[in-house]
């Protein structure tokens, strides 16, 4: 396995990349998309260490900072602004390995959603491997808190014992699930600020998601507000809830916060990855179905 660092232009901007490279490579190759603000090594180094288990695997991989991150040039720019990063680190990443018939696009929260915008844009685009996809809203971030936390601290006696003992900031909390709370009325008729603009990177992430569908796989931490977000969006949206039911994979990983910062929350993700990359690449293999959260 090689691993060496590279320089390519985007739009006249030089972007830094580190390419990972099997000596038989697999057909398809894997890009990952960083998640702001982040840049190719990832939290806890996780990039580095996915990277080096793909190639181990056999697939090769380029993980790279896009236009404003990192240490590529260029003022910083939005998730949904940078198909012409991909675009150019596809360019890349396929003219270094020149057997490759396509990429998988790997991404982690706004990388992720970065990769279904992407999507439709671009034919070498063979999958997507997605963990805990960012679809936030002021509605859906107020939802998940009243759903995942402050439904979770009522029902929790360490929580009553902590109010009891003097331990909870009783206003506070109480402000807090008033907040949440309005935000959540105010978007059910239709009066949540900004929403036109939120729903518009969405429903570009939507029309990517309908091209990869059977192709996706989308891996949820079990202990994250993010993560807890994309399930109730997929619950309660037509267009995802029909995706969910037309075959893409779903893989939790239980108790892992948002980057799955411990050895073995890191470590499942790489095995979870290499064993739907191998599907991908095996024409006898079965497909693996697993419910959503």
């Amino acid at each position: 396995m090689s691993e060496r660092p590279l320089v390519f232009s985007c739009d006249g901007d030089a972007l830094v990349g580190v390419l990972n490279v099997p000596e038989r490579a697999q057909r398809l190759g894997v890009l990952v998309v960083v998640g702001g603000p982040q840049y190719r090594a990832g939290s806890h180094r996780q990039f580095v260490s996915l990277a080096r288990a793909l190639a181990a695997a056999g697939f090769a991989c380029l993980r790279f900072d896009y236009r404003g991150m990192g240490d590529s040039a260029a003022p910083q720019r939005s998730f949904d602004a940078v198909d012409d990063d991909i675009r150019a680190a596809i360019d890349t990443l396929m003219k270094a390995v020149p057997d490759l018939d396509g990429v998988v696009i790997w991404g982690l929260c706004d990388g992720a959603s970065a990769a279904f915008i992407h999507a439709p844009t671009d034919p070498r685009v063979q999958g997507i491997v997605a963990l805990n996809p960012w679809v936030r809203t002021e509605a859906s971030l107020a939802a998940a808190r009243i759903n995942h936390y402050y439904k979770g601290q009522v029902l929790s006696l360490g929580f009553w014992k902590r109010m009891l003992a003097g331990e909870v900031a009783i206003r506070r909390s109480l402000a807090g699930l008033a907040g949440a709370v309005k935000k959540r009325l105010y978007a059910r008729h239709g009066r949540q600020d900004g929403a036109p603009a939120t729903r518009s990177f969405i429903d570009r992430m939507g029309q990517g998601w309908e091209r990869m569908r059977g192709r996706t796989l989308v891996i949820l931490s079990g202990n994250d507000l993010t993560a807890r977000e994309f399930a109730d969006f997929c619950r309660t949206h037509p267009l995802w809830r029909e995706a969910m039911h037309a075959g893409p994979d779903f893989v939790e990983v239980p108790n892992a916060d948002h980057t799955f910062s411990r050895r073995e929350w890191k470590h499942a993700v790489e095995r979870v990855t290499v064993d739907w990359l191998r599907e991908r690449t095996s024409s006898s293999a079965p497909s693996v179905h697993r419910a959503l959260p």
